[in-house]
């Protein structure tokens, strides 16, 4: 079973103010569902307002940004094409316009304005990021793109850390991104830091999850584990998995962006190793569900097309091409701050959100086996094992 790096992580003003003053951190994995301190808005201020000028910044991540920075008393600006969820944050400055400069009016928008920090949430090659980057340097100081660790080349490695080999491309002016996801996000770091260096910030996320995230990834097993009944489990049990909640990346991202960190971050979660046995116990914990789990080994899945990931969402076979996938190094993002709310709150939220979608939308998770198709595999897997189906 395998799985495009491209899906593994796609799923990302006012003048005056003082930038916050401190030396720049370059910085030094995952427990249970409820294990670790969410990040809260109730710590303590930063030293002085941002001007913060955010890249994207209406899409599930970018909202998220958004609110965390205005909750700290930063001013945000956003600049984007204005076609995704319009309607939001009216009372935030916007921008219009296009990160290929050779479309529309391109960065125009941009020219001869001045911020603190940027924050690039939707930049996918390097051309792109590079304009962007090159056009803003001489008016900020510090440049944070949002990557992935599907940069990583050897994915089927587990405790991968930032010194890892990342992936590369023949010809590095290929802009197929559903292709070479992983090598253009790491062409996309080099390209930020070409224009900025030594002033930029490198977050490398896991599956982002949580409210908001239209994938489905997550969000399945919430679904999954409260409708009750026997539950297809894929494998064992043992196989890690991480996963960062939106509003912990986003707090993670904007406190950064405070203190001038540089370099670059593994950013996802737990803080202590999670295997798949654990997280459906949790999910089944949080929503107080009579859930039953039937394991089945991932040859049985494989046999009957069953695929990881898309199928049985947040799940890579330990062994498998990709299976290191649940088992990043984060020791790094650690030491510099990055902390999280515990997943049982994540799951409860999740669900909560999807319950407010309408009707048709919710008849049709994007992720994850149809009711039908998974009692159909159950079946099979009694049958070959001469077992009766739970109850």
């Amino acid at each position: 079973m395998t799985l495009s790096r491209r899906s593994v992580i796609q799923g990302a003003a006012a003048a005056g103010s003082l930038w916050a003053m401190g030396c720049a951190t370059t910085g030094t994995s995952g427990a249970a569902a409820s294990s670790t301190q969410g990040q809260g808005e109730q710590a303590s201020a930063p030293a002085a307002p941002l001007r913060l000028l955010i890249l994207g910044g209406t899409a599930f991540l970018g909202p998220a940004l958004v609110e965390f920075a205005r909750s700290r008393g930063h001013t945000v600006t956003l600049f984007n094409r204005g076609k995704t969820n319009p309607g939001l944050f009216p009372d935030v400055e916007k921008l219009a316009g296009d990160r290929d400069p050779n479309k529309g009016a391109g960065l125009k928008a941009l020219e001869g304005r001045e911020w603190d920090a940027v924050v690039d949430t939707s930049g996918y090659v390097p051309r792109v990021v590079r304009a962007s980057a090159e056009l803003l340097a001489p008016h900020v100081q510090h440049y944070t793109f949002v990557s992935s660790i599907s940069v990583y080349k050897d994915l089927s490695r587990q405790g991968l850390d930032e010194t890892a080999a990342v992936a590369t491309m023949e010809d590095p002016a290929n802009e197929e991104v559903d292709k070479h996801y992983g090598a253009l996000k790491a062409l996309c770091e080099q390209a930020a830091e070409a224009a900025l260096p030594g002033r930029v910030l490198n977050v490398r996320p896991g599956l982002i999850v949580g409210p908001d995230d239209s994938s489905d990834r997550f969000t399945y097993w919430p679904l999954r584990v409260a409708r009750g009944g026997e539950v297809l489990a894929p494998g064992d049990g043992q196989d890690p998995l991480q996963f960062i909640d939106v509003h912990d990346l986003a707090a993670f991202v904007i406190r950064s962006v405070e203190r001038r960190v540089t370099g670059i971050f593994n950013a996802t979660g737990p803080s202590q190793e999670l295997l798949m046995r654990d997280f459906l116990e949790a999910n089944k914990t949080a929503l107080g569900s009579d859930a039953r789990f039937t394991w089945v080994d991932a040859d049985f899945l494989t046999k009957h097309t069953v695929e990881a990931w898309s199928d049985m969402p947040a799940w890579m076979p330990r062994n498998g091409e990709e299976g290191g996938i649940g088992k990043v190094s984060i020791a790094k993002a650690l030491a510099a701050g990055l902390t999280f709310r515990p997943a049982t709150e994540t799951i409860r939220e999740t669900l909560a959100w999807f319950k407010t979608l309408p009707p048709e939308r919710q008849a049709k998770p994007r992720s994850g086996l149809s009711a039908e198709r998974e009692k159909e595999v159950l079946a099979a897997w009694h049958q070959e094992r001469g077992t009766a189906t739970a109850g």
